[in-house]
Order: C-alpha cells, then sequence, then structure tokens
C-alpha cells in the first residue's frame, strides 16, 4: 500500500515538473519569437532610414550635377574693338544686359542668373558679374584703392588674367570703393589709356568668377 502510495507521489510530482517545463519552455518561446519580430521590425526600419538616405544624397547629388550642366556650355560677349575686342564667356543661363550709352562709363556690363529684371538698382542687388571699361587711368584707380588697403578694408595682390598674363593688375577683396555696404572680389587692369574692372559681388558666385569666367576673359592691350 505504502509503494503505491510513493508511485502516486513521484508521479505527480513527475507531472508537476513537466508542466512546470512546459510553461517555461512557452515563455521562452514566446520571449525569443517577440523579439525576433522586433529585432526584424527594426532591422527593416533601419534598412528603410537607410535608403531614404541614399536616395536623399542621390538626388542632391543628381541636382548638384544639373546645376553644372545648365551652365555650360558658356556664351560669350565681345566687345568693341575701339575698347579692346573685350572677350567675356559665361554660363548660357545667365542674362545680360551691356550699357553702352552711359556717359561714365564706355561699356558697363551686368551679369545674373535666370531673367535680369532691373539694373537700375544696382546699389541693392548683389550681381553674378559686372565689368566696364573705367575711363580713369589705371594709375588713379590704384591710388583710390591704396587708400582702402590702408584702412584694412580690402586686400590688394597683383593679377593677370591667364589669357592675358602679359597685362599685370590687381586683385581686391573686400569693400567696394563705390559701396562700402558691398563686398566684392575685383579685378581691375590697364586698358591702353583706360582700365578695365571685373567684379562679383558677394560670395555666392564667386567659384564660377574664379574656375570659369576669369579664366576665358580675353583682351586686346
Amino acid at each position: 500500500m505504502k509503494h503505491n502510495q510513493d508511485g502516486s507521489l513521484l508521479s505527480t510530482v513527475a507531472l508537476i515538473i513537466s508542466g512546470f517545463l512546459v510553461i517555461i519552455f512557452a515563455v521562452l518561446f514566446i520571449w525569443a519569437f517577440e523579439g525576433k519580430q522586433n529585432y526584424k521590425n527594426n532591422d527593416q526600419i533601419l534598412i528603410n532610414q537607410a535608403v531614404a538616405q541614399a536616395k536623399a544624397t542621390q538626388l542632391k547629388i543628381d541636382n548638384a550635377n544639373f546645376a553644372v550642366q545648365s551652365e555650360l556650355p558658356l556664351t560669350s560677349y565681345v566687345g568693341p574693338e575701339q575698347y579692346g575686342s573685350i572677350s567675356i564667356q559665361y554660363p548660357k543661363n545667365w542674362s545680360a544686359y551691356i550699357n553702352t550709352t552711359d556717359s561714365n562709363y564706355p561699356i558697363d556690363g551686368y551679369f545674373s542668373p535666370g531673367i535680369l529684371s532691373t539694373v537700375s538698382d544696382s546699389n541693392s542687388l548683389n550681381f553674378a558679374l559686372r565689368f566696364r571699361v573705367n575711363p580713369s587711368p589705371y594709375a588713379t584707380l590704384l591710388q583710390q584703392y591704396d587708400s582702402l588697403q590702408q584702412s584694412n578694408l580690402v586686400s590688394i595682390t597683383a593679377y593677370s588674367l591667364p589669357k592675358v598674363p602679359s597685362v599685370v593688375g590687381i586683385k581686391v577683396v573686400g569693400e567696394m570703393l563705390e559701396n562700402s555696404q558691398k563686398q566684392s572680389t575685383e579685378i581691375i587692369l590697364p586698358l591702353r589709356n583706360e582700365s578695365l574692372e571685373i567684379w562679383t559681388e558677394g560670395s555666392q558666385f564667386l567659384n564660377i568668377f574664379n574656375t570659369q569666367i576669369l579664366p576665358n576673359i580675353t583682351f586686346s592691350p
């Protein structure tokens, strides 16, 4: 009788342990499954973020390439022979206005991307490119800019155009002589008995000015 009771007790204990183990395995299985699903979901989120970032990066690259391509090839302006047949190449998507009726300057050019709506309020606008033939001799302009340099308002270095290396002038960076509210990078060169001024206002188009405009300018000294 005692033997049967012990056997029943052992069987009961075994069942309890088995049931307990089943519960533990079930909990572990559910935990592992949920962890796997969370990992899978998180992994998918990371993948989606990476794809979105890659698309955004590619879009920036495409837009930058399009901007460069839209500015190429360059188009040209060639001035009259009496003023050195000045040839300036600029991006084809820029607009140009060349004033040859100004009594102060025989040639006065304005260039800007898109539509050039006005040049009458040039003091408040930053133009991508300006150039003009100044009737003042080069030495006179040099003296005027020397005063700005002495006031530490500009920096001045010697400069010659890549395609006209025989003519040495100056490169002026800083405050504009005729408008203290503007900053510019300007090239001033002797042109026979007059002067040639070429500049960009502000810094937005400085890279184009240095890499596309200046390297392609020619004139007859």
